[in-house]
């Protein structure tokens, strides 16, 4: 019965449409097909054969980059045991630390847990706010929070700024009061890390703009027996960084009007002053005829001499010979 089997598969050409030695073919067949086809075409063979189910699991889970969480807005206090202990519920917990920053040896507020199964880290994502230690802390994939493309666009208009609290008010009491707003994904009072006291500001990021609208909207902006500023986080900050940053040093380059050299005064080349241009260099001497000139600076007058015989020899300056003036012939005729 097999062999009649195999031998009409092979009288239909299909009987090496599937055999090992054909591979270049399922490749070559599965090439064109989109992501979204071969995953349909994965999960439909998944749920058929649990072998191939396993197997897709296997490959999913090999790289940690689909297995480790990070996880932000720790409590100072927050150790890693604490973090593991709040993360356990999901799955197995292949390695889970807060990170210390090593010169203060204080929790930097953050950490990672790397899950055994993506399928755990997967079910955690589902659940990204727990509260730990008092505070919201929130999580989502390790390899998104290196890339600045993962951080959604909105979240400049879903977070809130809440300054003006009482120094008892805690994160949950904060947490408490603005949830009447709407779902929290993300939430605390700013603490100070050495005395791990209030700084009485905190922040609170919705999981909508709506309802961060409402809580900038709500009349009712007393908490613990105090007045509170609430505004958006980003207009807050943008404030504090204009009041830091120093009025910019604009230098303003000195006007140095071209003009005559004046008189009596060397021109030779020297430093020029910090903050001033160089002195214009000496002008070219005047034509011949120059059009408007100044009396002092008038060409000087054409004298003319008759031609007398004889060698002529540098004597020194005649009498007739306008002194002063560079470029003049300063010759007499030697009999």
């Amino acid at each position: 019965m097999e062999d009649a089997k195999k031998r009409k598969l092979e009288e239909t050409g299909n009987g090496d449409a599937f055999s090992p030695r054909s591979e270049g073919q399922l490749r070559n067949l599965l090439d064109p097909l989109r992501k979204d086809q071969l995953v349909d075409l994965l999960v439909k063979l998944g749920t058929q054969y649990p072998t191939v189910a396993e197997e897709i699991k296997g490959v999913a889970s090999s790289d940690p980059v689909h297995r480790k969480l990070f996880v932000r807005g720790l409590a100072w206090e927050t150790t890693s045991e604490t973090l593991c202990a709040a993360f356990s519920m999901h799955g197995e917990i292949e390695e889970g630390a807060v990170i210390f920053d090593k010169a203060t040896g204080k929790s930097r507020g953050y950490g990672f847990i790397t899950y055994r199964h993506m399928e755990s880290a997967h079910k955690a994502l589902r659940e990204p706010s727990k509260m730990i230690d008092g505070r919201l802390a929130v999580c989502n994939l390790a390899c998104e929070s290196l890339s600045s493309a993962s951080v959604s666009t909105d979240v400049a208009l879903r977070k809130i700024y809440i300054g003006g609290l009482s120094p008892d008010i805690s994160s949950e009491t904060l947490l408490n009061f603005f949830g009447r707003h709407g779902d929290i994904e993300e939430g605390s009072v700013a603490y100070d890390k050495e005395t791990n006291k209030s700084r009485g500001f905190g922040f609170v990021t919705y999981k909508t703009v709506e309802a961060a609208k409402k809580a900038i909207d709500d009349p009712n902006m007393t908490l613990g027996g105090r007045n509170i500023t609430v505004k958006l986080a980003d207009t807050h900050k943008s404030k504090i960084i204009q009041a830091q940053v120093p009025a910019a040093m604009v230098s303003m380059a000195v006007p140095f009007p071209a003009g005559y050299a004046q008189s009596g005064k060397s021109q030779s080349a020297s430093p020029s002053p910090v903050g001033y241009a160089p002195y214009p260099p000496a002008m070219a001497a005047y034509p011949t005829a120059y059009p408007n000139a100044p009396a002092q600076y008038a060409s000087p007058p054409q004298i003319s001499y008759p031609q007398v015989g004889g060698k002529k020899e540098p004597v020194g300056l005649p009498s007739a010979a306008p002194a002063g003036i560079p470029g003049y012939p300063y010759y007499a005729t030697k009999p």
